[in-house]
């Protein structure tokens, strides 16, 4: 606590106890938490670059540095897997990770703008600017989780023919054991993906959607598009409309068919002036309580439109007044808490982007939701050994 004088000529300090304690800061909590975190894989990935990609010139002081780019840095060099964890070719052996990383490159369900069919790629580029390490949440993702890149999956020029190959490309992840971190892509594949996922539930699944659109109208233009992929998925038998939760939604953009279909079903819509008004912790205490209610497990969709539009340009449908980045990333970190049995992000349109700020936040969404769950026990290296 403290004030400036008079003459604006430095700072002084106010007389008195404040109350402060340096130890209860959370950046000093953070700092100490890192401590403990391993180096193990870190240390593995050095040896691992030296002896694929040689080792450096001689004039090169740091011996740790390899002569061809084969791991985390630098950020600007290497293949764009995400966050540049290894490419699996041979995806028959998906179930040997925790997490698999897997791009939907599909736009034919657009309605307005299209462009998300480059989203996997432009949120892959972006993903090496970051490390695997998070300093508020004290995880280091590389330490703590086998994490792999499983490509795109071929989607083509017809609508219903890719939704079966998503399913399909879902359901092989799912049913061996290991997380899907599904990258858009438009947010006509929310159906197929839940369908992947919904049949290799034994139980009801839950599902928790961020968006400004209610998306829930059974067709658009005569078609299954974005605009559609919940009235499909609450169709689906163990994937009941009752444990639909729809946050954020509102504004212009919000089709009154969809909307007719929410009343009808009983689906949980919070509008973002209800977000505001009761506050993130309680919103996401609703969103929990109604999707995870006789529920075996809960899918999570991250449209990223759900964020306003001056922080996201590059989507296809742009909606002013939607969550701060911050906001948004508050609410899906709370939710992961919890722990969820997939996760897409979608609506990222690249064509439309600035400086890739759009595709930037839409990695740091799957990362922050990876990290909080590692945090909280919900998930981890299924071959650690003790």
């Amino acid at each position: 606590m403290g004030f400036f004088d008079n003459h604006g000529l430095g700072y002084k300090q106010k007389q008195g106890p404040s109350g402060f304690k340096r130890e209860d800061l959370m950046g000093i909590q953070a700092a100490f938490k890192e401590e403990a975190i391993p180096t193990v894989k870190s240390e593995e990935e050095i040896q691992r670059s030296l002896e694929y990609g040689l080792e450096a010139a001689e004039s090169i002081e740091d011996r740790t540095i390899s002569c061809f780019s084969r791991g985390e840095l630098p950020h600007y060099a290497g293949i764009n897997t995400f966050l540049k964890v290894p490419f699996l070719e041979d995806v028959r052996e998906v179930g040997n990770y925790d997490v698999a990383f897997m791009g939907v490159p599909f736009d034919i369900g657009t309605t307005y703008r299209p462009g998300t069919r480059f989203g996997p790629q432009a949120i892959r580029r972006i993903s090496s600017l970051y490390t695997p390490y998070n300093y508020e949440i004290g995880v280091d993702l590389r330490e703590s989780l086998n994490m792999c890149d499983l490509g795109d999956v071929f989607t083509i020029g017809n609508i219903e023919k890719s939704f079966d190959q998503i399913t399909k490309a879902v359901s092989h992840v799912f049913s061996n054991g290991t997380m899907p971190i599904i990258f858009g892509g438009d947010h006509s594949i929310g159906f197929p993906c839940v369908r992947g996922v919904a049949e290799n539930v034994e139980g009801n699944i839950g599902i928790i959607h961020l968006d400004r659109h209610a998306d829930i109208q059974e067709k658009d233009m005569d078609e299954r598009m974005h605009t559609t992929p919940w009235f499909h998925a609450t169709n689906i038998p163990n994937a009941p409309a009752v444990n639909l939760v729809q946050v954020g939604i509102g504004g212009w953009q919000v089709p009154r068919p969809g909307v007719k279909v929410a009343r009808e079903r009983g689906t949980t819509i919070l509008t973002i002036n209800d977000v505001e008004n009761m506050g993130i912790e309680k919103a996401v205490e609703i969103a929990l309580e109604v999707a995870w209610k006789g529920a075996k497990a809960v899918y999570l969709s991250f449209d990223i439109d759900s964020v306003d539009c001056g922080f996201v340009p590059g989507t296809g449908w742009p909606e002013p007044g939607g969550f701060l980045p911050r906001e948004a990333l508050k609410f899906l970190q709370l939710v992961a808490r919890e722990g969820i049995c997939a996760m897409e992000v979608v609506e990222v349109s690249p064509p439309y982007d600035i400086s890739d700020t759009t595709a930037l936040l839409a990695a740091r969404a799957a990362l922050d939701v990876l990290a909080t769950m590692v945090d909280h026990g919900k998930i981890g290296k299924k071959f650690a050994t003790p």
